[in-house]
């Protein structure tokens, strides 16, 4: 590790140790580790697998029958996949009363699977582990659905309102979910440091908060294989691997800020 790099190490350090209402906002980046790829890469998932505007699914039988073939053709690809030393990081960090929310961009549920509870996550673009009907909300398990699509070959219809059932994820066209944006926005503002880690930032709104960060006084942390166009608002900047970054935050044992480590911080 050169000198700039134990300097970044320090500061990063430095600035999680100081703080009591982190945010820790999570893209792409964060799950490759765990063998999920960043589908927008070449030769990605996408390339072979996009997913189906919302507008077609909604339109189109044929389109909703394709999208739940490529939905599950996805699955197959990430299956088995587990958290990773940067996933059991930030529930660490959680659970010792540093960071106070965690908002991502990812469907994969990996960080409720490493211990982050449900009332400090935010999953801005949904979770692709389940179903909802369009129309009445109902949840849907991909066990139950997958056996009689495969069967069938019919896109599935909700039991309880005949609705259209569709995974639980923000497509292209979808509107974002404004209560899950609120939420994030309050929690940004009222944080002491926002950590940017594993995202290009280019998705709007969701990029929009490290910038309401900023404006609000904390300090944006950075961290991407890639260059951002937010880099230059950034206090640090970190292009080294994310579980280099981060391992030593999973694997630390010290108690901070009077919490226990199992227990999330009131």
């Amino acid at each position: 590790m050169g000198r700039d790099d134990v300097r970044k190490a320090d500061r990063l350090r430095e600035l999680i140790e100081s703080a009591r209402a982190a945010v820790a906002f999570t893209g792409a980046g964060v799950s490759t580790a765990s063998g999920i790829p960043d589908f927008r890469s070449p030769g990605g998932l996408w390339s072979q697998n996009r997913p189906i505007d919302f507008g077609a699914f909604v339109a189109s039988p044929e389109m909703r029958r394709e999208a739940w073939r490529r939905k599950f053709v996805t699955d197959d690809a990430t299956r088995g996949a587990a958290p990773n030393p940067v996933h059991h990081a930030i529930a660490r960090l959680v659970a010792q009363g540093t960071i106070a929310c965690v908002v991502t961009q990812n469907i994969d549920d990996l960080h409720r699977v490493s211990g982050v509870p449900d009332d400090r996550l935010i999953e801005l673009h949904g979770n692709g582990t389940y179903a909802t009907c369009l129309d009445c909300g109902l949840r849907r398990e991909l066990a139950d659905i997958r056996p009689a699509f495969e069967a069938t070959g019919r896109a599935p219809r909700c039991p309880a309102c005949d609705g259209l059932v569709k995974s639980a994820t923000v497509s292209f066209g979808q509107a974002m979910p404004q209560e899950a944006m609120r939420a994030a926005e309050r929690a940004t503002a009222g944080c002491d440091l926002f950590l940017a880690l594993g995202s290009s930032l280019v998705v709007y709104p969701a990029a929009l908060l490290p910038r309401m960060a900023k404006r609000a006084g904390a300090p944006l942390v950075i961290a991407n294989r890639e260059p951002t166009d937010l880099d230059a608002y950034a206090d640090l900047v970190l292009r080294d691997d994310l579980v280099e970054i981060f391992a030593p935050y999973a694997e630390a044992q010290t108690v901070r800020h009077g919490h226990d480590p199992a227990t999330p911080a009131p």
